[in-house]
């Protein structure tokens, strides 16, 4: 009691301390915010994978035919939720008079890739891809644009128009493709095609790389342009969606095991080519660009870490001033059979709890400016006409505002820690103080 006693008279008495605890908020929510904002921008950009490309994926050095088979099997294995197709080739999207953007085409299995991707919840109308009206070679063929093809964002805003990218559903376009064919004398050259495509609906995924350049057709309408000697279905990729808690790496070993099964007995490939496959996780076809995030994460938190080591300092001084104006009440405390070490205990408690009451004020600036940082950064923008976050360099679209809870845990207690040290050695001097010199002309 006699503890809690003083630490409520010093902060009663001594406003200084005051300055302390807002240096250890201040600390305290600056490396709650860049911690968050970064591991954020990381589950955004690996979710993203996973949303764009599914759990796992299947990627041959080549082309291959009867991908329906593969899927067959792989969809046999109990925790694989479903596995769809992919053929990717490049093109020109003439959009209209002058108006000409290079696009990525992809294939894709119109009813499948909602079961393994986030695709139809980007799609702006919202429609099921299921629904998509039957393809015909007198009819154009139906498309899925990203937004970014139609439209550019508001150079102030970077938003998108999303009511003009709507009433684009409906309109004809033309796409230029092709494929490297085998000519006269084995020579190759490249063959074009020109297709009819009518906008279906508009995808807008928030990855500004998807929304800029991509637009999506049936597998098979892709495949009778790009390569149409072949009478065979032929996809480039396999995208795999696994169920919730399914073990990644029994899961992955089985799904080799069915690869190569389909490509020696049914593709008759070398073990060479097999070998050439990449079959990896989403996450992990993205940890070399993970890793590096995390290096930048680090690099700044040290850096403010060592910034808010001046809260450290701050403590000191005032804690160490404290000393040196109470040193009556210290030598009253000792000539009363106060010990040293109770002395100490007082002021290096006091330090905790000025860190332990910093950090509380810190965390909830911290959470609140993380969960409220779009409005912040639009604040910014609307005050001084300065936007920080561009999709085109960040690839999403909105700040990551998910609050990194165990940074936040570490961050209290380095707080805490910080500050029962910053008030360490002015305890030592506390606890050191002989009454005897104090109290001689009292």
């Amino acid at each position: 009691m006699l503890k809690l006693f003083l630490w409520l008279r010093y902060l009663g008495k001594r406003r200084v301390v005051l300055l302390s605890i807002a240096a250890v908020a201040l600390s305290c929510a600056l490396l709650i915010v860049v911690a968050s904002i970064f591991n954020g921008f990381i589950n955004a950009f690996e979710q993203a994978a996973v949303d764009s490309i599914g759990d796992v994926v299947i990627a041959p050095p080549m082309k291959f035919p009867d991908y329906q088979e593969l899927t067959d099997q792989i969809e046999k294995i109990s925790v694989v939720e479903a596995a769809a197709p992919t053929l990717m080739s490049q093109g020109l999207l003439h959009l209209g008079r002058g108006k000409v953007r290079a696009v990525e085409v992809w294939g894709i299995d119109i009813q499948k890739q909602g079961k393994v991707t986030a695709f139809e919840k980007s799609l702006l109308k919202g429609e099921k891809t299921q629904d998509a009206r039957p393809q015909t070679q007198d009819h154009p063929i139906e498309s899925y644009v990203g937004i970014g093809v139609l439209e550019e964002p508001n150079d102030k805003t970077d938003e998108y128009d999303f009511e003009s990218a709507k009433a684009s559903i409906g309109q004809e376009l033309v796409l230029t493709t092709g494929s490297i064919v085998e000519g006269k004398d084995s020579e190759r050259q490249f063959k074009r095609q020109t297709i009819r495509l009518v906008i279906s609906d508009v995808s807008f995924t928030g990855v500004y790389y998807l929304d800029k350049q991509v637009v999506y057709l049936p597998i098979e309408r892709l495949r009778e342009a790009v390569y149409p000697d072949s009478k065979q279905p032929m996809a480039g990729q396999i995208h795999i969606k696994l169920r919730k808690g399914a073990d990644e790496e029994a899961t992955m070993v089985q799904i080799v095991r069915a690869w190569k099964k389909f490509a020696s007995e049914k593709l008759g490939w070398s073990d060479f080519q097999i070998n050439q496959t990449r079959i990896e996780t989403a996450r992990q076809m993205q940890a070399r660009y993970v890793a590096e995030f995390n290096k930048q994460k680090w690099i700044l938190l040290l850096i403010f870490g060592v910034v808010s080591l001046s809260a450290v300092l701050l403590v000191f001084c005032i804690f160490y001033m404290i000393v040196e104006t109470k040193r009556r009440d210290i030598a009253i405390l000792k000539s009363c059979g106060s010990g040293g070490g109770a002395i100490a205990t007082i002021f290096v408690g006091f330090g905790g709890c000025v860190g332990l009451t910093g950090a509380a004020i810190g965390t909830l600036l911290g959470c609140y400016i993380t969960k409220n940082i779009n409005l912040v950064e639009e604040l910014i923008r609307v005050i001084f006409g300065l936007k920080l976050w561009k999709a085109s360099v960040y690839m999403f679209s909105r700040i990551p505002n998910e609050v990194a809870w165990g940074w936040v845990l570490i961050f209290v207690l380095l707080s805490v820690i910080a500050a029962s040290l910053g008030a360490l050695l002015p305890a030592i001097f506390a606890a050191t103080t002989k009454p005897v010199n104090i109290l001689r002309y009292e």
